[in-house]
C-alpha cells in the first residue's frame, strides 16, 4: 500500500517522511523570517505591531490544530487498521470542521479586532496602527491557514509529505516576491508596509491551500481525501472521534498562545524594542521550533499507523531514532545562537538597543533550543498514540508556570528575567515529556 509506515526499515521509513516535511517547516522558518527583515526596514515599531497581531494568528493556530490533528491520528490509524472507508470519513470530516472554525475566527476577529489589540494597551499610536492593519487582514482571511494545516495533516497520515513540501516551496517564492513588492513600494508600486506584509502572507497561504487541493484531483494513487464533499452532513462518530483526539491538543495550543499573550504583555511595560524583540526572537527561534515540529508531525504518523498495526515494537525503536535526530539539532541551535547572538540580531535590527534586547534574548533562550526540539517531537509521538490529553495537562501546567515565574524573575533580573522564564521551563517540559513517554511505552511492553 502506498504510504505504508508499518514495514520497512524504521530510520529510512521515519527519514523518507520526516525529510520533505523538515524541509516544509524550514520554508515556514523562511516566510517568517523574510517578513520580518522586511518588516524590520520599517522600524522596531512596526514589528512590535506586526508581532502583536501575529500573536492572534497564532491563537487560530491553537484552534485549527483540533481538525488537524484529530484528523491526521485517526486517518494514519485506520490506514494501520487497514479500514480505508473510516480513513475517507475522518478526512472528510476534518477538512469540514476545519473550513467551518476557520470562517468564525475571522468573522470574530472582524468584528472584535479593536478590543483584541487593545488587550496589549499599546501606548505609541504607530505601533498600534500597524497591529490593527495587520489583524484585520491575516485574521480576517485565515480560512486558508485552517484548511492548509489540515490539508497537510491528512497528506502525512497517508505518507504523502512531498506534496505539502512543493505546495509550501511555491508558496515562499511568492512570499518572497511579494514582500518587497508590497511593503517598500518601489517604482510604480505603492508602498504599502505592514498592510503589504499581510496581504503577501494571505496572499501566499491561499496558492499553497489551492497546489494541495490540485494535488488530490490529479494524483493516480487513492487519496483519502478523494471524493470529499465539503457541505456534506458531517457524521456524529467522526466528529466525536476527531474531537476526542483533537480538542485537547487545540486547548493546549490556545492556552499556550494565551499564555503568550500576557508574557507579552508584561514585555510591553519595556517599550516597543522589548515586543519586537520577542517577536522576532521567536520567528528566530523557529529554526528549531519548526523543525522539531516538523519531524514530531512525520513520527505521529508513523507511530500511529504502527500503533494502529500493533506493532509497538516498531513505535519504541522510531521514537529513539527521532530523539537522537531532533536532540543533536537542538545542540547545534543552541550552540549559534549562545555564540553567535550579535550578527544574527543585527540581521532584523538597526538600533543599538533593539539590537542590545535581542542579542540577550538569543543567549537566554539559546541554554533551551534542544529540550524545546525533544518536547515537541514527544508531544508529536504521545499524540500518535491518541494520548493528546495528557500532553496538554502536561503542557499547560508547566507553561502556566511561565507567568508567576516571570513576575518574580522580572522584579529581581528585569527583562531578562522573562526571557529566563521561557528558557527555564522549556527544559523541565522537555525532561517530562521524555521521561512520560519512556514510562508509556515500557508500561505497554
Amino acid at each position: 500500500m502506498e504510504g505504508n509506515l508499518t514495514k520497512g526499515p524504521i530510520l529510512k521509513t521515519l527519514t523518507k517522511l520526516a525529510v520533505p516535511i523538515m524541509a516544509s517547516a524550514f520554508l515556514g522558518t523562511l516566510y517568517n523570517i523574510t517578513d520580518m527583515a522586511w518588516i524590520g526596514l520599517l522600524g522596531s515599531r512596526a514589528v512590535a505591531g506586526v508581532g502583536v497581531g501575529g500573536m492572534f494568528t497564532w491563537l487560530s493556530q491553537g484552534l485549527a490544530a483540533m481538525a488537524r490533528m484529530g484528523g491526521q491520528v485517526q486517518v494514519a490509524q485506520c490506514i494501520g487498521r487497514g479500514d480505508r472507508e473510516r480513513a475517507h470519513g475522518f478526512a472528510q470530516a476534518a477538512v469540514q470542521l476545519s473550513a467551518f472554525m476557520g470562517i468564525a475566527y475571522a468573522v470574530l476577529a472582524l468584528l472584535f479586532t479593536r478590543q483584541m489589540v487593545g488587550f496589549f494597551q499599546l501606548a505609541d499610536t504607530e505601533t498600534y496602527a500597524a497591529a490593527m492593519s495587520y489583524t484585520r487582514i491575516a485574521c480576517g482571511l485565515i480560512v486558508f491557514s485552517f484548511l492548509t494545516l489540515t490539508l497537510t495533516g491528512i497528506y502525512t497520515a497517508q505518507g504523502d509529505s512531498k506534496t505539502p513540501f512543493l505546495a509550501n516551496l511555491v508558496g515562499l517564492v511568492t512570499n518572497m516576491i511579494l514582500d518587497p513588492v508590497l511593503i517598500l513600494g518601489p517604482g510604480i508600486f505603492p508602498r504599502l508596509g505592514v498592510t503589504g506584509a499581510a496581504i503577501a502572507t494571505v496572499t501566499a497561504q491561499a496558492i499553497v491551500m489551492s497546489i494541495m487541493i490540485l494535488g488530490i484531483i490529479v494524483q493516480k494513487k487513492e487519496n483519502v481525501l478523494k471524493e470529499t464533499k465539503l457541505f456534506a452532513k458531517l457524521p456524529r462518530e467522526y466528529v466525536s472521534g476527531i474531537c476526542k483526539i483533537g480538542i485537547p491538543t487545540a486547548i493546549q495550543g490556545m492556552a499556550y498562545c494565551a499564555i503568550s499573550m500576557v508574557l507579552t504583555r508584561m514585555v510591553s511595560g519595556y517599550g516597543a524594542e522589548a515586543i519586537a524583540t520577542q517577536r522576532v526572537g521567536g520567528q528566530i527561534e523557529s529554526v528549531s521550533w519548526n523543525t522539531a515540529d516538523g519531524f514530531g508531525a512525520a513520527l505521529n504518523a508513523f507511530i500511529a499507523q504502527n500503533y494502529g498495526a500493533g506493532k509497538n515494537d516498531r513505535v519504541r525503536k522510531g521514537y529513539k531514532a527521532s530523539l537522537w535526530t531532533v536532540g543533536i539539532w537542538g545542540v547545534l541551535i543552541s550552540v549559534i545562537f549562545i555564540c553567535f547572538p550579535e550578527p544574527i540580531a543585527q540581521i532584523f535590527f538597526h538600533e543599538p538597543k533593539a539590537i542590545a534586547t535581542a542579542m540577550g534574548y538569543l543567549v537566554i533562550i539559546g541554554f533551551s533550543e534542544a529540550f524545546m526540539c525533544v518536547e515537541l517531537t514527544t508531544v508529536g509521538a504521545l499524540s500518535g498514540l491518541g494520548r493528546t490529553r495528557l500532553c496538554s495537562i502536561i503542557s499547560i501546567a508547566f507553561t502556566s508556570a511561565r507567568i508567576p515565574l516571570a513576575i518574580l524573575l522580572g522584579g529581581i533580573m528585569g527583562l531578562n528575567g522573562i526571557w529566563w522564564a521561557l528558557s527555564s521551563t522549556s527544559i523541565v517540559k522537555g525532561i517530562i515529556f521524555t521521561s512520560t513517554f519512556l514510562w508509556i511505552t515500557r508500561k505497554r511492553k
